[in-house]
């Protein structure tokens, strides 16, 4: 019998979650399984992956094939690894010692990554919602400018009335002085 370690979909429509299973090839894609390795939830940032380790090295030791993603999967969570160590240790290359010491500095390491990765994605959410907050309160300036510039009445300056009145005076003086002319010389 040729097991494959494949997803199954559970979860509702958009947001589906997975379930990591060791199930024969031929049986249906959410159909009758061998064993239950763990899940995968893609909807979180980082995914959420659940995995029971030594079942998954055991299957892998075995032979079972893997889905692309089943391979990433388990990649990620450093169950290929430990494989690719433990043959080591068949061939007389390392000790079981060396194995663990490689395996948890190498999990060490993978930790401070994805602890990075977090820490990142909350500083950009942070900045991220400060800029929006600057630029919506940047638009509520300028709309409250435009309301305000469209309620206000328009007032006409009093220098400009000065200056009109002004010039009405010498227009009538002008016509006042031409009118005596006139006279004058009739």
């Amino acid at each position: 019998m040729a097991t494959r370690i494949r997803l199954q979909r559970h979860g509702k429509k958009g947001k589906a979650v997975y379930h990591v299973v060791v199930a024969d090839s031929r049986a249906k894609r959410d159909g009758k399984f061998i064993e239950k390795l763990g899940t995968y939830n893609p909807n979180t940032n980082p995914a959420t992956i659940n995995i029971n380790f030594d079942s998954a090295v055991k299957w892998v030791g075995t032979g079972a094939e893997m889905t692309d993603t089943a391979r990433a999967i388990l990649s990620y969570k450093g169950v290929l690894y430990k494989n690719h160590l433990i043959k080591g240790i068949a061939k007389g290359a390392l000790t079981a010692e060396q194995v663990e010491a490689k395996f948890a500095a190498w999990e060490a390491d993978k930790a401070s990554k994805i602890q990075g990765k977090i820490e990142n994605l909350g500083k950009n959410a942070a900045s991220d919602k400060a800029a929006r907050l600057e630029a919506e309160a940047a638009a509520n300036a300028a709309k409250a400018a435009a309301v305000e510039a469209k309620n206000t009445p328009a007032v006409e300056e009093p220098v400009a009335e000065e200056a009109a009145e002004e010039t009405t005076e010498e227009a009538t003086e002008a016509t006042e002085e031409a009118g005596e002319a006139g006279e004058a010389e009739a």
